[in-house]
């Protein structure tokens, strides 16, 4: 798949996420490490995305992922900044911290160093925090080079909200 298809997937993704989102008329946030607020352009590259992107935050540190989104310390020193635990309440933190009634998260390791036995280059953790208290959280693998790990998560994130807003 060259880059340009994975692009045009994307943007494809986001369009369909957009309709969801206006049909429904919610709110997203994302609360973005590994992703360096890749998944937030995707979806503001759409026109009229101020109608259902709320706001994006970037939280590469542990500072900000406490500063801006409120982790825990302990969540953080307990789990690591690359769990389900902190993706999870950097999720919430979206939410809380924002307008918008939908979120999601991701921090993860996408290399080319930075893994390790229990946590390799790949690992990604998501964290959606939706309407009705729905929170859930999931951990992928992805393989491939630091872009590839990257635009894998961007897919991941918007298809889980698509999916759990289509519940």
């Amino acid at each position: 798949m060259t880059e340009q298809h994975d692009d045009q997937a994307l943007a494809h993704l986001a369009a369909a996420l957009a309709a969801e989102m206006k049909v429904y008329g919610r709110m997203l946030a994302t609360a973005e490490s590994c992703t360096g607020g890749w998944i937030a352009k995707v979806c503001t590259d759409l026109a009229g995305s101020s109608a259902w992107f709320e706001r994006g935050l970037v939280s590469y540190s542990n500072e900000a992922k406490q500063e801006l989104l409120g982790v825990k310390a302990s969540t953080l020193y307990q789990y690591g900044a690359v769990s389900e635990s902190v993706a999870a309440e950097m999720a919430l933190g979206a939410v809380e911290r924002s307008r918008a009634d939908c979120a999601v998260a991701v921090s993860g390791i996408a290399g080319p160093d930075g893994g390790s036995p229990d946590k390799p280059v790949g690992t990604v953790c998501f964290g959606w925090a939706m309407p009705g208290d729905l929170l859930e959280t999931e951990t992928c693998l992805f393989a491939g080079d630091r872009e590839a790990i990257r635009r894998a998560t961007v897919a991941v994130a918007l298809a889980g909200v698509l999916a759990r807003l289509q519940r």
